[in-house]
């Protein structure tokens, strides 16, 4: 360990968990609760991270304006050209007077009503998908709840909100796949060059899918993303507007697959808490929000210090990385009342799973009602489900979910 850095280590220091065990993929929530009775904050030297256990630790990560998204290039530069563009230009990974400049421009498109035209066509499309998902299983005995409704679902809807035309929404899905891989650590070469690749490729996409907007607009959030106009002239440039379309999906994508996959996996061994949605549609809401509490898509978010930070008694220098542990402040006793428990009418929920502070989600109505969609089709019309077999885990740690998840009934 960096002899500088000792002193900004916490008093009591409890051995990091190994990110890459699959004991602890399959259930790292024990380890959280061991590392959050000892210490808010944790340092993980091979992650070269420190980590937020508690919810009011991770609370402050989030919020605290002296801890930013800074965006740092991935190396060799020149390698990466495309994915290093799309993060460059992205929403997520700026902060003020850029960050302040793209969310007004793209809120003011998102406020034109996409949100709400697309609820009714997303619940007819969570209906037919779930239909498919029936069919196989009378057909086969059984099938994956993730290829026949979690995985086309939010990529669908992300295409319908962007206007990607019907024969060029297959494309989407394995882009998606491969650039989110960058975010995990210890990346293999041959994955990272495969992200490059997909990034390479989307930008090209959507570049010509702009040009095309330009000279025809659609009812389309692209549309709208080229002709917004902020009130002092402002503009998104190509590349800007390209990189919020690339978030778009990747965000909306992964999250909303992950929250249905491990929320349904989660309802199947609640078998009480299933029933209780199947016998009560109005839990629905409360329901959504404690499947992204209980098992998060997304465990963890990371931020850079721009000057000396204390979050929780430890201190953080300029340059240095802290990241909020969102699955163990998910789990955190001091917020949440029997917090290993599920309980769908969970109504005090205070979950991190969409951010805190200027970098809320801004899809988080849209992954709503999908998430809400997908459960009510499968209560309604599924409502004997059950595992079929295990589900086969994936081996990431940030971003956490299934394979598949074979359902019977």
């Amino acid at each position: 360990m960096d002899a500088s850095r000792a002193h900004h280590l916490p008093s009591v220091i409890v051995a990091p968990f190994d990110q890459h065990d699959p004991a602890f993929i399959a259930d790292p929530y024990p380890v959280f609760a061991a590392l959050r009775a000892e210490a808010e904050v944790h340092w993980h030297e091979e992650m070269g991270v420190a980590l937020a256990v508690s919810h009011a630790a991770s609370s402050a990560v989030l919020r605290h304006r002296s801890l930013g998204r800074l965006w740092t290039d991935a190396k060799p530069v020149e390698q990466f050209t495309s994915f290093n563009l799309l993060h460059r230009n992205s929403l997520l990974e700026n902060e003020p007077p850029t960050h302040g400049r793209l969310r007004r421009l793209v809120a003011a498109a998102f406020g034109r009503g996409h949100v709400e035209r697309l609820r009714p066509w997303i619940t007819e499309l969570a209906d037919r998908l779930v239909d498919g998902l029936v069919a196989a299983i009378e057909a086969e005995g059984q099938a994956d709840l993730l290829s026949h409704v979690a995985a086309p679902l939010p990529v669908e809807v992300i295409a319908e909100l962007l206007g990607v035309p019907a024969a060029d929404r297959p494309l989407l899905q394995p882009w998606s796949n491969a650039i989110v891989k960058m975010y995990e650590y210890d990346l293999a070469p041959e994955k990272k060059a495969a992200a490059e690749r997909a990034a390479a490729e989307f930008v090209g996409y959507l570049r010509d899918l702009v040009s095309l907007r330009r000279e025809t607009p659609g009812d389309d959030l692209v549309s709208d993303l080229v002709a917004v106009t902020g009130t002092d002239g402002a503009k998104l440039t190509e590349d800007e507007l390209v990189a919020t379309a690339v978030l778009l999906l990747m965000a909306g994508h992964e999250a909303t697959v992950n929250v249905i996959g491990n929320g349904v996996n989660a309802l199947m061994a609640h078998r009480e808490q299933w029933q209780r949605l199947v016998a009560d549609q109005s839990l629905l809401s409360t329901a959504v929000e404690e499947l992204i509490r209980y098992d998060s898509p997304l465990q963890l978010f990371e931020r850079t210090a721009t000057a000396p930070v204390e979050i929780a008694g430890f201190h953080v220098e300029p340059g240095q990385k802290i990241a909020a542990l969102l699955g163990a402040a998910a789990r955190d006793p001091e917020v949440f009342a029997d917090p290993d428990a599920l309980d769908v009418s969970r109504t005090s929920n205070p979950h991190l799973g969409f951010g805190m502070g200027i970098h809320y989600c801004l899809g988080a109505p849209l992954a709503r009602i999908e998430v809400q969609a997908a459960l009510s089709a499968l209560t309604r019309k599924l409502p004997t489900a059950r595992l079929a077999a295990e589900p086969r885990r994936r081996a990431e740690f940030v971003l956490r979910g299934l394979h598949e998840l074979p359902l019977t009934s």
